[in-house]
């Protein structure tokens, strides 16, 4: 769990295209060092979230300031005290968001994997990377648009009190 955490923090605030690990160094005789090996380990669970519709730190910026995420309220149902009209509710915004947002992160999945081919085919030049990071960044601004928004809905279906319940639950001591 601390590592998707941390993988989620360094994907949702750093650019794809300038994502390296902390302590970034090559070892002798080109084998990957444990940076390289966690930071690959970061990306494929990147992959595979992002490609279930979930969000994986995108929605960090509302999450930490009241801005509930459906899939955690119903995950904290009980302790929220949510009615049976709020769960449906949620569970029907939820169920939106991620019809809306698994068709756009697979797009977003596509985008980085034809910029990875670029470098590993040899055909990396300055324009086609700029191409393709920016088809990277349209594509992770429409998944994290889809996420945040689902985010601004749920907020507007909890009580005051269930919002402060959240944020304990999810954000203890802040």
């Amino acid at each position: 769990m601390r590592i998707g955490l941390v993988c989620a923090l360094a994907l949702a605030f750093v650019p794809a295209s300038a994502a390296q690990p902390a302590g970034h160094q090559h070892t002798p005789g080109g084998a990957p060092s444990e940076g390289h090996l966690e930071a690959q380990a970061c990306l494929d669970e990147f992959d595979a979230v992002v490609r279930d519709g979930r969000g994986f730190g995108l929605a960090f910026a509302a999450d930490q300031h009241g801005y509930p995420g459906p899939m955690h309220v119903l995950e904290l149902k009980d302790r929220l005290g949510l009615t049976p009209a709020q769960e449906t509710r949620v569970r029907a915004l939820m169920q939106g968001m991620f019809a809306e947002s698994r068709p756009k992160s697979a797009r977003l999945l596509d985008a980085e994997a034809r910029l990875r081919a670029l470098f590993a085919g040899g055909g990396a030049d300055e324009a086609a990377v700029r191409a393709a990071t920016a088809e990277v960044e349209r594509a992770r601004r429409e998944v994290r648009l889809v996420h945040l928004l689902a985010h601004l809905k749920t907020r507007e279906i909890l009580t005051d009190a269930q919002r402060r319940a959240y944020h304990e639950a999810r954000w203890p001591g802040r």
